[in-house]
């Protein structure tokens, strides 16, 4: 009877380690999320300015995928 109350005993330390190193885990993985906000480094003609390109690989995909022309 002795064996079975200090398994369950060690079973339980177990679940409460690793529910602690869960916690610590997650705050490490928290900490590099909560970052100071940067501005953008555009400015209004740079955020006006056409940025889609119908290069080949563009063409080829329509015409792959049968988009009309």
């Amino acid at each position: 009877m002795k064996n079975d109350t200090k398994a369950t005993a060690g079973r339980r330390d177990f679940l409460r380690k690793v529910g602690v190193g869960a916690v610590g885990a997650g705050a490490t993985l928290a900490t590099p999320l909560i970052a100071p906000a940067q501005a953008d480094s555009e400015n209004s003609d740079e955020k006006r300015k056409a940025r889609y390109k119908e290069t080949d690989h563009v063409k080829a995909f329509y015409r792959v995928n049968r988009y009309p022309a």
